[in-house]
């Protein structure tokens, strides 16, 4: 039974239902899927670093979603793997870090579709206007993008987790394997209906932003591309645009099955491993694909090895 202790600092986690004989392999398979994360984020944001050959904006502005994809993961995997070992009557979670933990993963959706759109300006600067390109995606131009897609993901998510932390609680238990905006809230038993109008705001806010940005860029691309007779630019815009697209497309899909899901109460637990996955499946996605299209990276790559290979004979 739920307790209704007033502004408790002490919250229950309802976290993954799973039987013990279920328990052992989804634990490793959150092990194995962070493990990848890690690997694969870091390495290719280290990677960007010590090659100059990919000193460049697009890889420049990229290495935000593998940053993100680390922070987005990091706050919450670890907390769900360890929450797996533990009877469900003992996983607590103190209030402040749960408010920490919704705001990462509120930061973590918002700055995957904010840095996508800065990502998607720089492919239509470079595609609709190469002659310009190096002089308006200068470093400091780059810089200007970065800390507008963080800036805009951390002001809106505070607003959002603000208007939360302003509610008394009348309740203790998160019925999510992690905290976010929703579960606070509902532990209150005080008027929402401010919460619901602006988190509906934000959502439709940042959602047309983004698909808006997206289909805007493209649209003037193609028409760029169909009306170009330059072979080497269509290409080049078809392998940079369909890496990109591809992620976006990725990221947006996972995000409409959750909000959807938030909808019907009747798949809670489909809505639990939902809101896993959609920071494990982009995260572990995004550096693949990028690193399989960038020809760059595959480059740098071939070259490390090849010199591996001749250190281990020699």
């Amino acid at each position: 039974m739920e307790n209704h202790t007033l502004n408790s600092f002490t919250l229950q986690l309802e976290g993954l239902k799973v039987t013990e004989t279920s328990m052992y392999p989804v634990f490793f398979f959150f092990l194995f899927s962070y493990l990848l994360i890690m690997i694969l984020n870091v390495g290719i944001v280290v990677l960007i670093c010590i090659d100059k050959s990919l000193h460049q904006s697009m890889y420049l502005l990229f290495c935000n979603l593998p940053v993100n994809d680390v922070l987005g993961n990091s706050y919450m995997v670890p907390r769900v793997m360890s929450d797996l070992l533990l009877p469900p009557s003992e996983r607590h979670i103190g209030y402040y870090e749960c408010v920490v933990q919704a705001f990462f993963s509120h930061v973590f959706g918002t700055a995957s579709h904010t840095v996508l759109m800065i990502m998607a300006f720089d492919r239509y600067v470079a595609i609709c206007n190469p002659l310009r390109y190096s002089a308006i995606m200068s470093t400091r131009m780059v810089l200007k993008l970065t800390v507008s897609a963080w800036g805009v993901a951390f002001v809106l998510v505070g607003i959002l987790l603000g208007l939360t932390v302003r509610l008394n609680r009348c309740r203790t238990l998160i019925t999510n394997p992690f905290c976010d905006n929703a579960s606070l809230f509902k532990l209150s038993c005080e008027s929402v209906v401010i919460n619901n109008i602006y988190g509906l705001t934000f959502t439709v806010v940042l959602f047309t932003a983004s698909i808006g940005s997206i289909v805007l860029t493209y649209t003037k691309i193609t028409a760029v591309c169909l009306t170009s007779m330059n072979k080497t630019l269509n290409t080049k815009a078809l392998k940079t645009c369909s890496t990109h697209l591809l992620v976006y497309l990725i990221m947006l899909f996972c995000g409409i099955v959750i909000i959807t899901l938030h909808r019907f109460p009747q798949y809670s637990d489909q809505r639990k491993i939902s809101a896993i996955l959609i920071h494990i499946v982009p995260s572990s996605l995004n550096p693949i694909i990028y690193g399989v299209q960038s020809k760059e990276i595959k480059k740098f790559l071939s070259k490390f090895f090849q010199t591996r290979k001749i250190c281990s004979l020699s």
